[in-house]
Parts: C-alpha cells; sequence; structure tokens
C-alpha cells in the first residue's frame, strides 16, 4: 500500500517551509510591537464552544471534523480560532484588555481546491475588553501593515471594510432584507433558498450569480445602523484614514461567522480567483464571549490565511524564500570524530555549522556545503589533525586559504 497525505492536505519543507517560517517570524515581530503575546491552545474543544460559532455557518452545518473520545466526550478539532481564544479567556479571567496572537491548524471538511485546505494555517490576532473603536482601527491597520511588509504593490491587495449593526439595529434589518429574499426566493440558489431565514444576510456573501443579481438591489445594513452603530462606524473609518490605510466600504460585506457585530473586515488579492481571494479578514464579536459562557466582554479580532498568503505573493512575485545559509561547513577528511567535536563547539559558540557524514568523498562533500549556503568551509583532514589545526576556505567570496590553528577557529569564523 502506498501512503499519501490525505486529500486536501499537504507536506511542506524545503524552500516552501523556509517562507512558511519568515512569515510567521515577520507576523510575530509585527504584532508583537503592538502589544499581542502568543496564546497556544489544544487542537480540539467540546463541540459545542464551536457551536455557539452559529448553526447557519457552513463550519457548524458540514464542515466540522467532530468526533466522540474514548471518555464519550463529543469533541471536535479546531476550524476557527477565535471560539477557541474566548474559551480560554472565560476560563482563565486575564486582565483586560487582553491582547494575543496565534498560529493555529484549521480544518475544515470541504472540496479541496487552490486557496482552499481541509488543513490549513491561520496566523491572527484577538483583543478582548474593550470596545473602543479605536482599537477596531489598530487592529484593521496592524493586519494591513503586515500584508504591506511582504511587498504587495499598491492595489494588489485590497481591504474593505463594512458595519453590520447589532442586537439593536440587526433585526430590522433582517426584517426587510427577508422580505426582500423571500419575494424572489425563485432565483436564489439552491442552498439558500432552502435556508434563506436561518441568516439572510448571508445571501449577501454568496459567491454564485443568481444570488448576486437578486441582492444587487436589496437593502442595506449601513441604511438601517442605528445611532450607536453608525457613529462607531465613522470612528472606525476616522482612525483608518488618520493611519493612511486604504480602504473600501463594502455594504455586502458580512464575512462568514454569525458572531460578529458592527465591524468586518476583509483582505482580498488580486492575483486569486474572486471565489479564493480572500487572504483573510475579521471583525467585531460584541456578545460572542457571553454565548461560551463568561461576562459581557467586547472583542475583535482578526485571521490571516498562511496558505493563501503565500499563493498571492507567489502569484505577485514577493516574499521570496530566504537564501539558505549558514556560517560554517565542516568538510570531513580524516574520518574520526574531529567533524562531530568541531561543530558541536561551534554551535555552543552561537554560530550555525552544518557538515557530512558517511565519509562521503571530497566532491560530494563541496557540492553539500555549497547547498548549503554557508560562507566557509573548515577542512579536517589527516593533516589539520596531526597539526591541530583548521583549513579554511572561503565559498562566496574571493580569498586564498588559510591554516588557522584549532584553538582560534571560533574566534576567526566570526571575524570571518
Amino acid at each position: 500500500m502506498k501512503f499519501q497525505a490525505p486529500p486536501g492536505t499537504q507536506d511542506v519543507f524545503g524552500e516552501e517551509a523556509a517562507r512558511v517560517e519568515a512569515l510567521i517570524a515577520g507576523f510575530a515581530a509585527h504584532v508583537e510591537r503592538a502589544g499581542f503575546g502568543l496564546i497556544l491552545g489544544p487542537m480540539f474543544e467540546d463541540l459545542a464552544v464551536y457551536e455557539r460559532v452559529g448553526e447557519s455557518t457552513d463550519i457548524v452545518r458540514k464542515e466540522m471534523y467532530a468526533f466522540t473520545d474514548k471518555g464519550g466526550r463529543d469533541l471536535a478539532l479546531r476550524p476557527d480560532s477565535t471560539p477557541s481564544v474566548v474559551r480560554a479567556y472565560v476560563e482563565h479571567r486575564p486582565a483586560t484588555p487582553w491582547k494575543v496572537w496565534y498560529l493555529n491548524p484549521h480544518f475544515r471538511y470541504d472540496r479541496p481546491q487552490r486557496g482552499r485546505l481541509r488543513q490549513h494555517h491561520s496566523l491572527g490576532v484577538e483583543a478582548l475588553g474593550t470596545a473602543d473603536p479605536d482599537l477596531d482601527a489598530e487592529v484593521i491597520a496592524l493586519a494591513a501593515g503586515f500584508l504591506e511588509d511582504l511587498g504587495f504593490e499598491p492595489g494588489r491587495v485590497a481591504l474593505t471594510i463594512n458595519s453590520i449593526g447589532d442586537g439593536a439595529c440587526r433585526p430590522a434589518y433582517r426584517e426587510a432584507l427577508l422580505a426582500h429574499l423571500d419575494a424572489r426566493a425563485d432565483h436564489l440558489c439552491d442552498d439558500h433558498r432552502e435556508r434563506r431565514a436561518d441568516n439572510p444576510m448571508r445571501v449577501l456573501d454568496c459567491k454564485k450569480d443568481s444570488c448576486k443579481a437578486v441582492t444587487a438591489d436589496a437593502p442595506l445594513i449601513v441604511d438601517h445602523l442605528c445611532p450607536e452603530c453608525e457613529t462607531h462606524f465613522t470612528r472606525v473609518r476616522a482612525g483608518l484614514d488618520s493611519s493612511g490605510v486604504a480602504y473600501e466600504v463594502d455594504p455586502r460585506l458580512v464575512r462568514g461567522q454569525d458572531y460578529y457585530t458592527r465591524t468586518a473586515f476583509e483582505f482580498q488579492a488580486a492575483s486569486l480567483s474572486s471565489a479564493q481571494n480572500a487572504l483573510g479578514g475579521g471583525g467585531r464579536y460584541d456578545g460572542f464571549v457571553e454565548a461560551i459562557g463568561g461576562p459581557p466582554t467586547p472583542g475583535i479580532g482578526f485571521g490571516l490565511g498562511v496558505e493563501r498568503i503565500l499563493l498571492a505573493a507567489a502569484d505577485d512575485g514577493v516574499f521570496a524564500a530566504p537564501a539558505a545559509e549558514i556560517d560554517v561547513f565542516v568538510i570531513d577528511l580524516a574520518g574520526g570524530s574531529e567533524a562531530l567535536a568541531l561543530v558541536t563547539e561551534l554551535r555552543a559558540a552561537g554560530l550555525s555549522a552544518d557538515r557530512a557524514y558517511d565519509q562521503r568523498s571530497t566532491k560530494a562533500q563541496f557540492r553539500a556545503a555549497d547547498r548549503s549556503g554557508a560562507r566557509l568551509a573548515l577542512v579536517v583532514g589527516p593533516q589539520e589533525v596531526e597539526a591541530g589545526t583548521v583549513t579554511v576556505k572561503r565559498l562566496r567570496t574571493s580569498g586564498e586559504d588559510e591554516t588557522v590553528p584549532r584553538t582560534e577557529i571560533v574566534q576567526r569564523v566570526r571575524q570571518a
């Protein structure tokens, strides 16, 4: 039997893994400058935690990997990070505002295609404990700044924002929208014709032409906002304007989870197909903490898809894999333990070092040294061992070979 990675999953190594590593490191540095700290949580949760996302959402209806464990507990692999972070907040009650970032695998059973995997990874932040619209603008600007730092040209990643109201103004809008959809139900796609009443706003997000035509002249939430939501949205836009963040207001933007309130936003890549062009997004979720069993606590966050970002970056020719580079590669011609002792000493001194194994030929070892990206090759042969020296060869720049006393090799590598 030939084993392969399951459908919708992938093995990542080599240059692509280096891109992932660089992306994560850049994101961590970027958000930690804004006061966000790392959170590590379980990969699976009680099924009910994710069911709080909303029964009308696809991840609850048909995409979750749910199972019963040996203790009879109903669990699910993480399809979305916000519920897990909110559960952690409710359980541990940290001081607010609580600002955390994460790198998490997400699991969703969906038809695999380019930009949509059954196991994908998300980089994101969550901030709980304040309803200040300035925080909305700060969080959005944080995501926009990270994508800009990756090298995307202006216009290649578009930011769209919207306000989807709250419990005060959304019910009246829901009724107005549902009446519009009911009158045109025969023209909706099969899925939304059957379940439009569950969450009429989800029809606005449908990518099928039939639903787009029906909602082209549908009532807009921005025309039904209560004064408080309208003031909040005005402040968010003013914060983005003052931060120099370009955006467009999209009255059709609702995002995919039912827990969002007020601010919603999304980043779309020009190079990806329209159905899978969202690099990520997020929004405010005031009220979701209470749904998980906690006290009234406002929150906002975003998630960015690692795989989609790298796809878009590759399409646009930006954020290439960092060059493989180490300090030294040890060429072992002595067939003894000296090479092992040398790389151990170099690594202990904070230098990066690699070597060849299995007593390969000199030519093969130098080829491996070239592939490693090392600046220097340190040759250890019988003559060097007897004399207590190391021969230093430059691999990336011109220069004569040097013979260096073994006891001085760390200092010499640092000077090179």
